[in-house]
């Protein structure tokens, strides 16, 4: 059975840094792209950052420069560093692996930041 328990968040000033965490199981490392995505109040979801097994990453061009994703197969764990936060980050942040065709997701984690 596949799980994702994000971890992390909360409530943060504007310019500060705050990282969220997610652990995940049931899956094979080593063919799962991992990564986050957000939706904020009446908007979309939308992909902030991914990372393939290789290590190879990608981000949303809103966060490229403030956000870093990683990822420790160890122990299961897909990590987003966020820093220099703006208002328009907050949002519910969202983990989620790819396994082939299926997308797996966690629950979901509030992010917000004040101005």
């Amino acid at each position: 059975q596949v799980q994702l328990v994000e971890s992390g968040g909360g409530l943060v000033q504007a310019g500060g840094s705050l990282s969220v965490s997610c652990a995940v199981s049931g899956i094979v490392f080593s063919i799962s792209v991992m990564g986050w995505y957000r939706q904020a109040p009446g908007k979309q979801r939308e992909l902030v950052a991914s990372i393939t097994y290789g290590g190879s990453t990608m981000y949303a061009d809103s966060v490229k420069g403030r956000f870093t994703i990683s990822r420790d197969d160890t122990k299961g764990r897909v990590y987003l560093q966020m820093n220099s936060l703006k208002p328009e980050d907050t949002a519910v942040y969202y983990c989620a692996v790819d396994q082939g065709p299926t997308r797996y997701w966690g629950q979901g984690t509030q992010v917000t930041v004040s101005s």
